[in-house]
């Protein structure tokens, strides 16, 4: 994969082992997103980190050696010509780069490489050693492919003793720094070098070597390393330091501690509209006792000199529990609004507790078969048919045994020929192993059902359904099973035996650890590796990477689950539904048996205890089955302590208290999903409630302007909701990534499935957000390759991977999910059949079946501001449809070419009722306009928007500082240019495009002042 520009940070230094056994393996507060690979070396040359990039010597067998500070360390002796070579997919999807591990050198010779990055005949990076006036210096140096030269000096390092060696090129200040022990070594600014030159593997692999030059059969280093780290961030200057320190048994506070890289702004900096706004409407709520009262985020403001300023987001204290509405009475809230001095109250009256209604389900969706994708009224492919046909052409020419490898491999089960491991995820030794084929079998069934279109395509993918159900449903019957007639075997599920020659359950897949006894694992049992990890976890196993932890057991199983009531759902395949059933009762059987106490303590594990959608999938099998025993499994999963606050149930989501704030957002976003879902079958009111004051919370506190919500600083972990709501300035942005492409994809689906018992044209606004900018622009220009994390800081660049689906992260799995159903929120219908609710204005055609009415939808949307609906077929019902939030300059309505009176009023639904006759046509005009959307803590950082679309600043190089604009406070597109129908704009001789179609750097957030 090509790489753009890089910052480099490459660091050598060690933080030792102990910090990887915590459990959530954040080492030094650097969160374990920002980590590529590491290499110990404490007796082998594994990667512990969750990406499996091992390592290799070559020369001849690695000699590890005792070592009084580290216990054991790898030795290379410059005589016997040994050095490490690193995976090159090291270098891949990366925008910065950083490197740590001990030295102990054993010579003071020239020209020993402790690395040596790139490429022998072309641009490199490394760190060797060279003699003056008798003294052995290291410098790292930079040498570009065409002859560019950078380098700066360390400290003096001295022969057997271990040292802590640290190089950051950061290409953003253009300055190269070294450390040594932890502190600042040398320094050279100004530097000018195009990193894509020495990263770039389009032509040639990259190498990495440790004790050895790319360009020398005769340098080699001699000395011993130990714990070498590669990260993709750019490490601070205390990052370094807590490295090093931790490494020495110094105290680390990972979770709490966070560096704050980004630029800051004086208390007086003009925030947005802020200067002018004068005063905020006090508001009036009322709440039941016992349950927080809901506050609106954005209010009515007053603004000077004829400035018409948008409602003013204020920011709420955030209670942790309910303790303030424990008593009937009144009680005064008082908020604040960033950039100004003003504290708007709100009066809260509690009055007593009462049943509170909730909705029943009102909608129904239409089958993916049932609406198609069509080209626009120019006969232009959209962006939708684009990533439709990325990914549906890619997913037809998979191998499914590669799909199936590690479901043979854990039953012991030959490979058939051509069949490869998957990479990435679902290596040998991966714990998560197996995620990647419970996505596949989704995004078959759901390619399946998309492709009448095209025979040939829907056969094929019908031959890959059937055939990996087939092999899946073989194996599970082997499950709890004697392997030969009359053979010894443990069909219970609770009796599951240590492996053959163990003396405990343990997570090893290695080959020669690996389990293989099915017979010994409960009937029903399915997965890509033996049933030791979700045991395990009820013993109380933590996430990591050794034999003793586990990688969320329960996320894999959900993700299989889903897959095979997806295939029964699309082709009523009973293998599939057979699977999934014996499946839920083994689980059923498990957790039933389990206190209370113990699964609080699984659900609120990091990782370990990530279940996905369990609960959902359960309820979904309930339903299907009227098995009352999936409806109780999918009880068993509710995460207590977040849904309600204790075993006692006092608080939680359920009484609208943030029990999230500052957790892993995917780890939680799927379990809500299952509320949901739990609420439609049970009829217990708390999971609606659930979901509701989750999504009100996450869209309102947590989102950023792409739909994402996720990237914290603080807790330092790129994958976390921000440790306080509404301080994404504050606590997020994270320099390791934000905006987990999975997290949205869960986000979008918890929208659309509220939006069937709600019909708030606030839950379609956000998925139309989140649809266009970030699912769209989440895929890469000319391949399915998509990314796991949207880096959203200026001057930044997304990263893809996986273009051709042989290595799957989460994000890499949902988004063969997200592409293969893009058409599937367009209409949904009212379940009485009277009702067509038009969400999204994309060009398409529905067979609504029911009424024998087609409806097509013509448009260019959103490069044209309008859409008609044309409905072929006869009969009376409601069209509704959306008036966007964003649509404040008006919404027209014409039918049969005639205009209607109709009162649009934006975030609402307009419903058009008539008898329709065949051939109606109805046009919607929605102008554009352009809008900031502001952070909500640092309100002069914002987002211009135009329309519906997100629009990137496209930037020629990475950036420190926000990118500065200046617009008119009574008319922002004063100074913007271009051209609307194209969607390409200028300021200040800046491009500026629709993030959906950025492909290079961008600043999506600006610095702007309003004038």
């Amino acid at each position: 994969m090509k790489l753009k520009k890089l910052s480099i940070y490459l660091v050598l230094g060690l933080s030792y082992f102990v910090q990887a056994q915590s459990g959530d393996q954040i080492l030094d507060g650097i969160g374990e997103t920002a980590l590529v690979s590491r290499y110990v070396f404490d007796g082998n040359l594994k990667d512990w980190s969750r990406n499996n990039l091992h390592a290799s010597v070559e020369g001849s067998e690695a000699v590890f050696v005792d070592d009084k500070k580290f216990k054991k360390v790898l030795s290379l002796q410059a005589k016997n010509k040994l050095y490490v070579s690193i995976p090159g997919e090291t270098l891949n999807s990366l925008e910065s780069l950083s490197v740590s591990g001990w030295v102990n050198l054993g010579s003071e010779a020239s020209n020993q490489y402790i690395f040596d990055f790139g490429k022998a005949n072309g641009g490199h990076f490394y760190l060797v050693s060279e003699v003056k006036d008798g003294k052995t210096n290291y410098h790292a140096e930079i040498v570009t492919k065409k002859g560019k030269q950078y380098e700066v000096g360390l400290s003096a390092l001295p022969t057997n003793t271990w040292a802590h060696i640290t190089v950051v090129f950061d290409i953003s200040s253009k300055t190269l720094i070294t450390y040594t022990n932890g502190k600042l070594s040398g320094e050279a600014k100004n530097l000018d070098v195009e990193l894509e030159t020495l990263f770039d593997s389009s032509e040639t692999p990259n190498k990495l070597y440790l004790g050895k030059s790319l360009n020398s059969e005769s340098t080699f280093l001699n000395g011993n390393l130990h714990d070498f780290r590669v990260y993709r961030v750019a490490l601070s200057r205390r990052q370094v330091a807590r490295i090093y320190y931790s490494a020495l048994g110094g105290q680390v506070n990972e979770r709490h501690e966070t560096d704050n890289d980004l630029p800051e702004f004086t208390a007086d900096t003009p925030q947005l509209y802020m200067k002018y706004l004068t005063g905020v409407s006090d508001i009036k709520v009322e709440t039941t006792k016992g349950v927080l009262p809901r506050l609106p985020r954005y209010i009515n403001g007053i603004y000077k000199d004829g400035v018409i300023g948008p409602k003013v987001r204020v920011i709420w204290p955030a209670p942790v529990d309910n303790s303030s509405v424990l008593n009937i009475g009144q009680y005064t809230v008082t908020g604040h609004v960033s950039g100004s001095d003003l504290q708007p109250k709100a009066l809260v009256t509690v009055l007593k507790e009462e049943k509170v209604e909730t909705p029943d389900i009102k909608l129904d969706v239409f089958p993916l078969n049932q609406v198609s994708l069509d080209i626009d009224e120019h006969g232009s492919q959209t962006k939708f048919i684009e990533n439709r046909d990325k990914f549906i052409n890619t997913l037809a020419e998979t191998n499914p045994d590669n799909f199936l490898y590690m479901f043979r491999n854990a039953f012991g089960e030959p490979q058939p020929e051509g069949a490869e491991a998957l990479g990435v995820w679902d290596t040998q030794e991966t714990k998560l192993r197996g995620h990647a084929t419970g996505h596949y079998l989704t995004a078959i069934a759901q390619a399946y059902a998309s492709t009448p279109y095209n025979k040939n395509l829907q056969d094929n993918f019908k031959q890959k359904m059937d055939y990996m159900v087939n092999v899946l449903y073989n194996l599970s019957q082997k499950s709890g099973k004697p392997a030969k007639a009359d053979g010894k075997h443990v069909s219970n599920a609770t009796a599951v035996p240590f492996g053959p020659g163990k003396k405990a359950f343990d997570s090893d897949l290695s080959t020669e650890g690996i389990r293989n006894d099915y017979w010994n694992w409960g009937e029903g049992f399915i997965s890509a590796y033996p049933p030791d990890q979700f045991i395990m976890l009820e013993e109380g196993a933590s996430y990591g990477g050794q034999t003793t932890q586990i990688w969320a057991p329960y996320y894999t199983l959900h993700k299989i689950l889903a897959g095979l009531i997806d295939i029964y759902d699309v082709s009523g395949n009973k293998k599939a539904l057979a699977i999934a059933e014996g499946m839920g009762s083994w689980v059923y059987n498990r957790l039933s048996k389990l206190p209370t106490e113990t699964l609080i303590s699984m659900w609120n594990r990091y990782i370990a205890g990530e279940f996905g959608g369990m609960n959902e999938s359960m309820a979904r099998l309930y339903r299907i089955t009227g098995n009352k025993e999936f409806l109780e499994t999918a009880k068993l999963f509710d995460n207590i302590k977040v849904f309600f606050g204790d075993a006692n149930h006092s608080h939680g989501l359920a009484k609208n208290v943030d029990t999230y704030r500052g957790l892993h957002a995917n780890q939680h976003i799927p379990q809500i999903m299952g509320a949901l879902e739990m609420y439609r079958d049970s009829e217990i009111a708390d999971y609606f409630h659930i979901a509701d004051n989750f999504w009100y919370k996450t869209t309102n506190d947590y989102m950023y302007s792409i739909g994402g919500v996720a990237g914290a600083r603080h807790p330092a972990n790129a994958e976390c909701f921000t440790s306080q709501p509404a301080t994404i300035y504050e606590n997020g942005l994270s320099a390791g990534g934000q905006n987990e492409t999975c997290a949205t994809y869960n986000m979008l689906k918890l929208s659309r499935n509220l939006f069937l018992f709600e019909q708030r044209a606030e839950l379609m606004d956000y998925y139309e957000r989140g649809l266009y900018n970030h699912i769209l622009a989440s895929v890469a220009e000319n391949s399915p390759a998509n990314t796991y994390h949207v880096p959203l800081r200026a001057g930044s660049i997304k990263q893809f991977g996986n273009p051709h689906m042989k290595g799957f992260t989460c994000c890499n799995g949902t988004a063969i999910e997200s592409s293969t159903k893009l058409q599937n929120t367009i209409y949904f219908k009212s379940s009485d059949n009277k009702s067509l609710y038009v969400n999204l204005y994309i060009p398409s055609t529905l067979n609504w079946t029911e009424r024998g009415v087609t409806v097509v939808q013509t448009t260019a949307f959103p490069k044209e501001e309008n859409t008609r609906l044309t409905i072929n077929g006869k009969g009376k019902f409601d069209v509704k449809v959306r008036v966007p939030q964003w649509a404040k300059k008006g919404f027209s309505v014409k039918i049969n070419g005639k205009t209607e009176k109709v009162n649009a009023i934006p975030g609402t639904y307009l419903t058009l009722n008539r008898k329709w006759k065949n051939g109606d046509t109805i046009d919607l005009e929605m102008p554009f306009q352009f809008h900031l959307e502001s952070v909500m803590d640092q309100q002069n950082i914002a987002s211009l928007f135009y329309g519906p679309v997100l629009l990137a600043a496209q930037e020629n190089e990475p950036r420190k500082e926000w990118r500065k604009v200046t617009f008119d406070a009574k008319d922002i597109s004063k100074t913007i240019e271009g051209n609307p129908e194209t969607l390409e704009f200028t300021i200040d001789g800046i491009s500026y495009k629709p993030f959906y179609d950025t492909y290079g750097r961008h600043s999506v957030y600006l610095d702007v002042t309003l004038e």
